[in-house]
């Protein structure tokens, strides 16, 4: 993986408010962990969004320098988790993780289907990818841009899993091999009939209840009848 370079500037003041003020002013609030103790730091939003485009799903490996210092104060490290806005979607909060060039971290690698399924071409079915990433052991300088999934030998009903994967030297996949990654499913068209059969009951209903209308229109006549048994027995009186 390529290494992209992040500028960081050390900030002293933390909390909400100082959250909020570095917001307002273009900034983003970041933690680097990894050192004897972690260091509030500040980045920007837009650099570290350009990093990750295109790149989602797959953690991304940096090499900070920080703003200000002699000689950079360069450091290898690793986007750990991104915080955003539930509504707006702005980038919030950064976390960075350090870590050393000799020793293996677990980061996730994003899955790329490869090809087109046989299910799909001859038998009209439809592609479902069940998992788009999975976590991997390697060192930092050999986290893969991604792992391809060979999806074209799927037929309707077959399943892809990790198992059948191949990793890139150096990568160990962590991921339980049984873990399903894509497989071929059955087009929509064949689950009509099924989906129409409760609409057809529905329609029944209706016209049992018009049946029972013409007996309950009868019911007035008889009530008729009862009204006029009063009056034959004031006649009789």
């Amino acid at each position: 993986m390529e290494m992209q370079e992040l500028t960081i500037k050390r900030r002293q003041a933390t909390g909400k408010e100082v959250a909020k003020r570095l917001r307002r002013a273009g900034e983003v609030p970041a933690i680097l962990y990894g050192g004897a103790k972690p260091e509030p730091v500040v980045v920007d939003p837009k650099a570290v969004l350009k990093m990750i485009h295109g790149r989602e799903g797959t953690t991304q490996l940096l090499a900070l320098k920080f703003d200000g210092e002699a000689g950079g104060g360069r450091r290898m490290a690793i986007i750990r988790d991104l915080q955003f806005h539930p509504v707006t979607e702005h980038l919030l909060h950064v976390d960075l993780q350090e870590v050393s060039a000799d020793r293996t971290i677990t980061v996730r690698v994003a899955v790329r289907p490869v090809g087109e399924p046989a299910g799909v071409k001859e038998q009209k079915g439809i592609l479902n990818i069940v998992v788009h990433e999975l976590l991997v052991s390697c060192l930092p300088t050999a986290i893969p841009e991604r792992i391809d999934a060979d999806v074209t030998a799927l037929m309707i009903g077959d399943v892809l899993t990790v198992a059948q994967l191949r990793a890139p030297e150096g990568v160990r996949i962590l991921t339980p091999p049984g873990q399903a990654v894509a497989t071929v499913v059955p087009p929509m068209a064949e689950e009509a009939p099924v989906a129409a059969a409760p609409a057809a009951a529905t329609v029944t209903e209706p016209e049992v209840l018009t049946e029972r209308k013409p007996k309950e229109e009868e019911a007035p006549p008889e009530e008729g009848k009862k009204a006029r048994r009063p009056e034959k027995a004031e006649k009789e009186k």
